[in-house]
C-alpha cells in the first residue's frame, strides 16, 4: 500500500468477513494510484479487525449495520475520493485501472457486476443487475466511487438498516450526479444466491427494491431481510 498522501480512501464494512477480506486487500495493493484501505468492522468476533490491521488496513470500529459503519468509514478517510466497496468483491487488473481513471473524472461511478460462479442464472442475474445499474440504482455490492464533496452534498450514508446504497443513489441522482456505470466487473461471491436459492434471492430482492423505492421504510423492510454481513448483499 501507499505511504503518500492518498488520492484516494478505500472503505470496507465488515462483520464477520475474515475469510472473504483476504482476497479483496490483497487485490488492492495493486491500485494504481496513493491510497488508503479502511475497514469499517461492526463488531466481529472471527479475526477480521486484527487479520486487516497485519495486511495494513486502517481499522475503525462502530455500531453495527452497514449504513452506521460506512459513514464511519468515511469519516476516517484521508482522500479526496472515497470508494466504498463489500468485502467480498474481488477486483482485478482491469477493474482496478477503471476505479483508477475514474477517480480523476469527477462524478459519480459503479463497476459492472460479475458472479464468481458458473451458470446461466448467474449470467441472468448479472444481466438484470446491471440493467438496474444501467438506470441509475447499482447496489453496493458494485462499489461506489465518487469525490467527498460530491458525498457530503448528499448527506452521506443514512444510518438505514438496509437499502443505504439505493438511498444515496437516489440522492446523488436528484443532485444532478446519477452514477455511472463502468465497463469493468466487480467479482462478487456467489454465496448468498448458493445459500438462499438463485431465483429466490433475485426476487425477494426486487420486491425489496420496489417497496423502497414506493415509500415503505427500511427499518420495515429489514424485518424481511435475513440477518447479513454488511459486504454481503448485492
Amino acid at each position: 500500500m501507499a505511504t503518500t498522501e492518498p488520492r484516494v480512501s478505500f472503505v470496507i464494512p465488515t462483520l464477520e468477513e475474515a475469510e472473504h477480506l483476504f482476497g479483496l486487500l490483497a487485490d488492492l495493493r495493486g491500485f494504481p494510484l496513493a491510497h488508503e484501505v479502511i475497514v469499517a468492522d461492526g463488531g466481529s468476533r472471527d479475526g477480521t479487525a486484527a487479520r486487516a490491521a497485519a495486511l495494513g488496513a486502517r481499522v475503525v470500529t462502530a455500531p453495527k449495520g452497514r449504513g452506521r459503519q460506512l459513514r464511519q468509514g468515511a469519516g476516517a478517510a484521508r482522500a479526496a475520493v472515497l470508494c466504498f466497496l463489500h468485502a467480498d468483491v474481488r477486483l482485478d487488473a482491469a477493474a482496478l485501472r477503471a476505479l483508477a481513471g475514474a477517480a480523476g473524472q469527477g462524478g459519480a461511478w459503479a463497476l459492472r457486476l460479475r458472479i464468481a460462479a458458473p451458470g446461466w442464472r448467474f449470467r441472468t442475474v448479472e444481466r438484470g443487475a446491471n440493467l438496474r445499474a444501467r438506470a441509475g440504482l447499482p447496489f453496493g455490492d458494485q462499489g461506489l466511487l465518487l469525490p467527498r464533496t460530491l458525498y457530503e452534498a448528499a448527506g452521506g450514508y443514512a444510518e438505514l438498516p438496509i437499502m443505504e446504497d439505493v438511498a444515496l443513489v437516489r440522492t446523488l441522482a436528484r443532485l444532478g450526479e446519477p452514477v455511472r456505470l463502468l465497463g469493468a466487473a466487480a467479482s462478487v461471491s456467489a454465496r448468498r444466491w448458493c445459500r438462499d436459492g438463485v431465483l429466490a434471492r433475485t426476487v425477494r430482492n426486487w420486491l425489496l427494491l420496489a417497496r423502497f423505492l414506493l415509500g415503505t421504510p427500511a427499518e420495515r423492510l429489514a424485518s424481511h431481510y435475513p440477518p447479513h454481513s454488511p459486504g454481503s448483499r448485492g
